[in-house]
């Protein structure tokens, strides 16, 4: 294990746009250019690896392909593609509908070639390859077989969540829909922890992930996991999600589930918290209920006591991140990473007492008690993210 060092990853980073103003995540910030992502990610965010969860858009992958001619970026033999500090590792979003509804999977491939073949395949199968979370005319299996064939990984994404969660608005079991033995990892998506997902006996042979599923600059590395491998590559990481040869997740970084805009089924019109079997109607003001909330889900579908974990499972830490934390705005923030480096580092590095040189005690000391969750949340559901009350 001499050789082997810990990264940080967000592996679920979306697009909103091309160089050339097209759209690729509808719903994503215009700001979210694949050269502003790496930007961030790598001199402010100091992440070691990132998943484009949009790369198999053509303009993403021709602005790719400019960035290594002009020696901005360079293939690794072991797939992915280094820019600066960072590498970026390849991957597409896709729906498919089965089971009871629609599911989102994250589909990891190793290089530019490997994601080419991908985009043909899927432009026989959805309606505009060019944009992000297409809905495919193919099944759970048929995915995870062509993403094999390419020597590829497909992850089911936010599983809990109501909108799009294999959990959450698909099925009950894994195995109803995909080959849940060639899935190695899961998602867990902004609303769910360890302790939540481990109540559920079949994934407990499964890697956890932790990713922010970002849609605008200030949400990358909201989530993300400290992980062991060799290198940042996509070989080494694919390594880690089996968990072979001393590879692996070491800590998972979650946004504290409560901050999770589906954590909580609550009516949108009244803000009444509603339990897991509450009727169609809210009973306090006769709203509508909206899909339940990742709480309620997981209560749903345990059957396992809370506190059964894995041997190979690691710590979970419900972290706040600076962009919720109150008094945080961009300029301080900016003085931060000028004082200290990137995100990481004032997250992972900095001490209280060199913090409150930047910001003063106070704000210093909330930055502290952000890294471990202990600032006190109003809770997040019917689509509304959790907020930080002090």
């Amino acid at each position: 294990m001499a050789d082997l060092a810990s990264y940080f990853c967000d592996m679920h980073i979306h697009i909103g746009r091309t160089l050339s103003g097209r759209p690729v995540k509808i719903t994503a910030s215009r700001q979210m250019t694949l050269p502003r992502i790496l930007e961030e990610s790598s001199r402010r965010k100091g992440l070691d690896m990132i998943g484009i969860i949009d790369a198999h858009s053509p303009e993403v992958q021709e602005e790719l392909r400019e960035l290594i001619d002009r020696g901005l970026a360079r293939p690794l033999p072991d797939g992915g593609i280094r820019y600066e500090q960072t590498t970026l590792i390849l991957g597409a979003e896709v729906e498919v509908q089965e089971g009871e509804g629609e599911a989102h999977f994250l589909c990891y491939l190793p290089s530019l070639v490997e994601m080419g073949r991908f985009t043909r395949w899927l432009a026989e199968r959805c309606k505009n390859v060019h944009l992000s979370s297409q809905r495919v005319r193919a099944t759970a299996r048929e995915l995870q077989r062509y993403t094999s064939e390419l020597g590829g990984v497909v992850i089911p994404a936010h599983i809990f969540t109501p909108h799009k969660g294999l959990y959450g608005s698909c099925t009950d079991r894994m195995a109803k829909v995909a080959d849940e033995t060639q899935i190695w990892a899961v998602e867990l998506g902004l609303s769910a922890t360890t302790e939540m997902a481990d109540r559920i006996s079949e994934l407990h042979d499964k890697t956890f992930l932790t990713n922010s599923d970002a849609h605008s600059l200030a949400k990358i590395g909201r989530e993300y996991q400290k992980v062991r491998m060799k290198e940042p590559s996509f070989a080494e990481w694919v390594k880690a999600l089996r968990r072979t040869e001393s590879r692996g997740v070491l800590v998972n970084y979650g946004l504290h589930p409560r901050l999770g805009k589906y954590h909580q089924t609550i009516c949108p019109s009244c803000q009444t918290a509603l339990p897991a079997d509450a009727d169609a109607r809210c009973p306090a003001c006769g709203s509508r209920v909206p899909a339940r909330g990742v709480k309620e889900r997981v209560e749903q579908l345990a059957d396992l006591p809370p506190g059964h974990h894995p041997p190979h499972r690691p710590p979970y830490v419900e972290q706040i991140p600076l962009e919720f934390v109150p008094g945080l705005g961009s300029k301080t923030v900016a003085r931060l990473y000028e004082a200290f480096g990137t995100e990481m580092d004032v997250l992972h590095r900095a001490n209280e007492a060199d913090l409150a040189v930047i910001v003063g005690e106070k704000k210093a000391h909330m930055i502290v008690q952000a890294r471990s969750g202990r600032l006190p949340i109003r809770t997040g559901g019917a689509g509304v993210y959790g907020r930080i009350e002090v």
